[in-house]
């Protein structure tokens, strides 16, 4: 496979042309490990997130070399969704030069190189959570938060049923300064449409699968969610805890451009 550096560096030193340095970034972008798996290698070059992979239903040879391929390309990757088989899995794997980090309740893992350094942007992204069963969904998005290279402020089990909770939980976004909240609740999902009812910043919402007969398994906290009057309110799908945190990472890592200017 190619490396991005060596080819500009091959073009530079006039050692390929032109239309053969084009030849290869197209074909850098794409990794085949074992002609079963394609992976767009250059995904994060040209989007500056992580790479993500989706765990659920591969199983662990599949995943082993995923992990042991894309992180030898890249630095880094991402595992989410794992089965408690797969994290018992990887809690064996031992791969040269590679550490694997599970949040064993967030069901997701982070694979590094042992000299990889992650990202720091000055943004504080608030992880709010309003049960202890949605807890889950915060510590999967506290974990890509972290690792897009911001700092995760995680307030847990603020639900409704004690409003008081959240008025506590409104004064530490407020006191640390944060810069967009995700709001993570099942049942009726009504924390996010209360958060966004008292704070100046961007909310997202994150329904999860909690709740049961009419409306269950999430279905009502994604409708209400869908359906809040106050403003300001983003919403994603039932228990996508991965894509909240990469929205709001990206918007924590804009405004801390901004930040740095000032």
């Amino acid at each position: 496979m190619y490396d991005l550096r060596k080819i500009l560096e091959d073009l530079v030193n006039e050692r390929i042309d032109i239309d053969e340095a084009v030849k290869r970034i197209r074909l850098f972008g794409i990794e085949n490990i074992e002609n079963m798996i394609r992976f767009d290698i250059s995904r994060h070059l040209r989007r500056d997130v992580p790479e993500i992979v989706f765990g659920e239903g591969k199983d662990v040879e599949s995943l082993a070399r995923i992990i042991k391929e894309v992180t030898q390309q890249i630095g880094r990757v991402i595992v989410s969704r794992l089965s408690p088989r797969q994290i018992e899995f990887l809690r064996r794997l031992e791969l040269d030069n590679i550490s694997i980090e599970i949040n064993d309740r967030g069901r997701i893992a982070v694979a590094r190189l042992k000299n990889y350094t992650k990202p720091f942007y000055n943004c504080r992204i608030g992880i709010v959570a309003a049960g202890t069963a949605d807890i889950g969904v915060a510590e999967e998005a506290r974990v890509v938060v972290e690792e897009m290279g911001c700092r995760a402020i995680a307030i847990y089990d603020v639900g409704i049923a004690g409003l008081h909770r959240v008025i506590e939980a409104v004064k530490r976004v407020k006191e640390e300064d944060v810069d967009v909240v995700i709001a993570i609740a099942g049942m009726e999902g009504a924390l996010p449409s209360v958060l966004a009812s008292l704070l100046d910043i961007p909310v997202i919402g994150v329904p999860t699968s909690i709740g049961y007969g009419v409306g269950g398994k999430g279905k009502s906290a994604l409708y209400s969610m869908l359906q809040a009057c106050p403003l300001g309110l983003a919403v994603v799908n039932i228990d996508n805890g991965v894509n909240a945190a990469i929205i709001a990472s990206l918007i924590g890592r804009r405004i801390a451009l901004y930040r740095s200017k000032c």
